[in-house]
């Protein structure tokens, strides 16, 4: 194998593939990247047995081969170099000559035949959507995925598809986020597929740098994502999500509106001084104002007040302060509605004119 390419080109496909390289590995080839030359073409790809995430890119071919090079140190490399530099890659008796202007680099390989491949299941469900859509759903959503919950099945990201609308869901047994959107279907599909909580972060990275048009194909137990000249492969989690659409009140006897801005400031102000451990906060409700009370065991205390839409009885209710910011920073709208059944229920929020993001916060005894 022996190649020329610019240094932007090789930065930018290291960088969509690099975050599946954990820094400690079962095998030391899950530490390489796998490149692959055939025509003008060079393949790089990575994986650690559940995710797999492969792009092309032009390149000057010298000379056909492939190998698997150290994928960090390859990379770190590259982001040192100069700006506007060319790189050539050769491989050579058994090493990666990488050279650059007057530097010159020799990596250690592994044979491209032991490295592992995600083989892609057969009969997928595959839809079509402008990456900005799945991005979406991702963005309103992830944040409430569970970390290393022994139900394992909270530690990802619900994908439910029906009737052509995609819905994601995410909870941590705290709290819900729900969100929808119209996707276009090549195929007919519908059904609950739970995504690693790895992918979800791997997906959503990818499509930071990508502005295009998304193919999600979904089967049991697989993901594969195509954008562009990335193909992100993944397994998925065997298991049941639990009935989600349960835990969401309905017609909440208590609703207020307010702006979202003024009661995110509020909050994050009142949490300076909220119980680091359990980080609660006591939300008022009464006509025309939002209270906004916290303590902490040094007996420090914060008070904020806000005007709200708001007639009916006085309401006090124990929150999760980061619970209530996490929601609040994943909507896009000036004004947003909390609909509560009584002290003791969950309160819901979402955006008045986009009701099919919804978020659900439990409440805490204070």
């Amino acid at each position: 194998m022996n190649i020329v390419i610019s240094r932007g080109n090789l930065l930018s496909a290291l960088q969509q593939v690099i975050g599946v390289v954990e820094r400690r590995q079962s095998l030391p080839i899950l530490g390489n990247v796998f490149l692959r030359v055939s025509d003008d073409q060079l393949e790089l790809r990575t994986t650690d047995l559940e995710i797999q995430i492969g792009c092309a890119v032009q390149v000057q071919n010298l000379a056909p081969g492939s190998v698997t090079a150290p994928a960090r140190k390859l990379y770190d490399i590259c982001r040192g170099l100069p700006e506007g530099s060319e790189i050539e890659l050769q491989e050579q008796e058994g090493r990666l000559r990488v050279k650059s202007g007057r530097s010159r680099y020799v990596l250690a390989t592994l044979p491209a035949a032991d490295f592992p491949e995600l083989e892609q299941i057969e009969g997928q469900a595959t839809f079509e959507m402008p990456s900005a859509v799945l991005k979406s759903l991702i963005v309103r959503t992830q944040f409430a995925m569970a970390q290393q919950d022994v139900r394992y099945y909270l530690n990802g990201l619900l994908l439910e598809v029906a009737d052509k609308t995609m819905r994601a869901v995410a909870t941590d047994g705290h709290r819900l986020a729900v969100s929808e959107e119209a996707v276009e279907c090549t195929s007919e599909a519908g059904g609950q597929y739970i995504v690693p909580r790895k992918t979800v972060l791997e997906v959503a990275r990818l499509l930071d740098v990508q502005d295009a048009t998304v193919k999600l194909g979904l089967a049991a137990g697989q993901l594969v994502m195509r954008v562009n000249d990335c193909t992100l492969v993944s397994k998925l989690v065997d298991g049941s999500y639990p009935e989600y659409k349960r835990v969401i009140p309905e017609n909440g006897d208590h609703c207020a509106v307010a702006n979202r801005e003024a009661v995110k400031q509020a909050l994050t102000r009142a949490a300076i001084l909220s119980n680091e451990k359990f980080r609660g906060v006591r939300v008022g409700l009464a006509s025309g104002v939002m209270k906004i009370e916290t303590q902490n065991p040094d007996q420090e205390e914060a008070f904020e007040e806000v005007s709200i839409a708001y007639e009916g009885e006085d309401l006090t209710i124990g929150f999760n302060v980061t619970y209530l910011l996490d929601a609040l920073n994943a909507m896009n709208g000036e004004e947003f509605a909390l609909e509560m059944r009584g002290p003791d229920a969950s309160g819901l929020i979402y955006d008045e004119k986009i009701p099919q993001h919804k978020y659900v916060v439990m409440p805490m005894r204070l």
